[in-house]
């Protein structure tokens, strides 16, 4: 884990970084406990967008270049101008990642799985509706990925009040989509990152409801939607001290 001088406040989103290095890198004994995950959850709980370099309340329009990245005068992401789904880097290596997703009111995040991956979301301003599912049986993957799902949560609201919630590879609503009621932003923690070259591509789904069997769906892979863009914007919060060893 990265030292720091004890002298020098730390930022929340190092807390964030030296917590998931400590539960989630290569090296580390054993696999992560629901104590770990909980823990996790503590630390996302108390990050506000601020803390990120997000400014949550200012609708300025004026101060934003629509050719570049939608920043104010301040340096901070201005979240409300957001006009498209837009991604903003944190931390990247081979055992986690830390990002947001900042989302425009009105705009649906297709549906689509995290193989073998725990994640943990918080969301840190806005509010939104999620759809999720959990495979009942194993997916037929010939020719394409398909089979029985059952619903997990179906237009649940989620706020900046909520406590972060956490999906594991076969539960907690693996396959997820996302609406957003208002301009909102979800910060992520995906672990391990999404990687094709070691079996965890990011695969999307239609769902097909079953009117004789209530609380089940039929998911069958899609393409990925032609409508769905995500920009990139630079992560303008504190630096992070990252340990190389690892990362």
């Amino acid at each position: 884990m990265a030292l720091h001088d004890e002298s020098i406040q730390i930022s929340r989103v190092q807390r964030l970084y030296d917590a998931c290095n400590r539960v989630f890198s290569s090296g580390k004994a054993g696999l992560p406990t629901i104590r770990h995950i909980r823990w996790l959850q503590e630390f996302l709980d108390k990050i506000e967008p601020g803390d990120v370099g997000i400014d949550a309340m200012s609708d300025d329009e004026g101060s934003v270049d629509s050719e570049s990245s939608p920043t104010s005068r301040n340096g901070l992401i201005l979240g409300k101008t957001v006009k498209q789904i837009t991604y903003i880097h944190i931390h990247e290596c081979e055992d986690f990642s830390i990002g947001i997703f900042c989302f425009p009111a009105g705009v649906m995040f297709p549906l689509h799985d995290h193989p073998n991956m725990v994640v943990l979301s918080k969301v840190l301003y806005g509010s939104i509706r999620s759809k999720s599912y959990d495979w009942v049986t194993r997916p037929c993957c010939s020719p394409k990925k398909s089979g029985l799902a059952k619903v997990v949560s179906d237009n649940q609201l989620l706020d900046a009040r909520c406590k972060a919630s956490v999906l594991f590879p076969k539960s907690g609503g693996n396959m997820h989509s996302f609406y957003a009621e208002t301009p909102c932003a979800i910060l992520d923690v995906l672990a391990p990152p999404y990687s094709e070259a070691n079996g965890r591509p990011s695969t999307y789904y239609t769902d097909i409801p079953i009117p004789k069997l209530p609380g089940y769906v039929v998911l069958e892979e899609t393409e990925l939607p032609d409508n769905l863009t995500v920009r990139g914007a630079p992560y303008m919060g504190p630096e992070l001290s990252v340990d190389i060893e690892f990362c």
